[in-house]
């Protein structure tokens, strides 16, 4: 709600520099109007399981997600290393087409 308030501020301080001839009310009923919608949005977000990260938790990765990332790399290098498997009669070149039907005269 915080960087809705910062918003609104914002916003309304621009409106009413530049449109200072022009009716600034419409312009700020949509302000307020984007609030509700704002907190809609962001409930509809929570609902879905999304979690927002403060600046903190952005500027210093977790222990967990660095521990994952090793072992994502890890993976990646066993898989680059293993052989391709060897040719089946599934996979070798043109070995899976269907035997054809001999035709009746």
């Amino acid at each position: 709600m915080r960087e809705w308030l910062i918003y609104v501020a914002i916003m309304a301080a621009l409106l009413a520099v530049f449109f200072r001839d022009a009716g600034i009310v419409g312009a700020l009923a949509g302000l307020l109007v984007s609030g509700p919608l704002y907190l809609l949005f962001g409930f509809v977000m929570a609902k879905l399981g999304y979690q927002r990260k403060s600046l903190k938790e952005m500027r210093t990765p977790q222990a967990s997600s660095k521990k994952s990332k090793q072992d994502k790399d890890e993976s990646d290098d066993d898989a680059s290393a293993r052989r391709p498997p060897a040719p089946t009669k599934r996979t070798s070149g043109g070995g899976n087409r269907p035997k054809s039907k001999s035709r009746r005269r």
